[in-house]
């Protein structure tokens, strides 16, 4: 009922045991805090939080036009709702140095369990469009130091994106993920592999756990939990599918709705309310209403 039992800090430390497992873990991506309590229900290993689905549900491009409030104030309604560890994609930091600092301490405040910071000029733009930019790796190397130095939780998860790899090639890829581990990454995320074996040489070049991004429509195939396991991925990320998936849905309901004038045909395929209740966990909630008004209302007061 209401919020997670489990606090921030123990969500980190399991986050933390999990990777270390050699487990690789499944973090689809929330689209607001009810799609965060579905991917629990289902059974994933976390919940991923989408700068760029941030920016659709505001009704922006993906190009670094919200702010460090918009995005820590979504992580803290998704991260509260779920007991599972959550990442959340901080875009470059939303600044400088000292920026970054501020940033890592307000989503360290909202509850993730981990975010990652990426090595684009600012403004960014999606990981998956061509004419992106990145900065040099002094710059890089400057954020990720300022990000692990800002935290107060020692078990928060600062992860470094690079998105070198689709302007100067995976070798340029393994430099910089070599660089960013040095200044304190404890993981890395490679922004747009064109295959599984510049995956695997990713992997093979540090000595942290590494993320695949597989994004529908983007730079990467779509590989298998298992295809990505086998050359040693740790964490794989789904960040617009589910975003997707219902804008999909919705669009052909209002289809129906303009074209025959009534939704009859589809609600077989709807979230029935039950459905719905189980997951906002009603019969808990009317439990504690029960246990607390456990007296009679007086008549006639308004």
């Amino acid at each position: 009922m209401l919020y997670s039992k489990i606090t921030p800090a123990d969500k980190r430390v399991a986050f933390r045991a999990r990777l270390a497992s050699g487990d690789i873990l499944q973090l689809p991506g929330a689209f607001n805090p009810l799609s965060a309590k579905l991917i629990e229900d289902k059974g994933f290993d976390g919940v991923y939080i989408s700068g760029a689905v941030i920016a659709a549900d505001l009704g922006l491009p993906d190009i670094g036009l919200t702010t460090l409030t918009e995005v820590a104030g979504r992580a803290q309604q998704i991260s509260r709702m779920t007991d599972l560890p959550s990442l959340v994609d901080a875009d470059t930091g939303f600044g400088e140095p000292m920026n970054v600092a501020r940033t890592i301490q307000s989503l360290e405040d909202a509850g993730v369990a981990g975010l990652h910071i990426e090595d684009q000029v600012n403004p960014k733009r999606c990981g998956h469009l061509d004419g992106k930019a990145v900065v040099d790796a002094d710059t890089a190397t400057k954020r990720i130091r300022a990000a692990a130095d800002a935290r107060r939780d020692p078990n928060l998860l600062i992860m470094a994106r690079t998105d070198i790899r689709a302007i100067d090639g995976v070798e340029a890829a393994i430099t910089r993920a070599k660089q960013l581990v040095d200044a304190g990454a404890d993981a890395i995320f490679p922004e747009a592999m064109a295959d599984l074996a510049e995956f695997e040489a990713v992997r093979k070049a540090v000595d942290v756990p590494i993320l695949a991004n597989m994004t529908e429509f983007g730079k990467s195939r779509l590989f298998t939990k298992q295809q990505l396991a086998d050359v040693g991925i740790n964490i794989v990320i789904y960040p617009v599918s589910l975003l997707r998936l219902a804008m999909g849905e919705a669009e052909r309901g209002l289809d129906t709705l303009r074209e025959t004038g009534t939704l009859e045909s589809v609600v077989p395929q709807m979230q029935t309310r039950a459905r719905l209740y189980e997951l906002l966990d009603y019969e808990d909630y009317s439990a504690f209403d029960t246990s607390v008004f456990n007296f009679p209302i007086p008549t006639g007061i308004r």
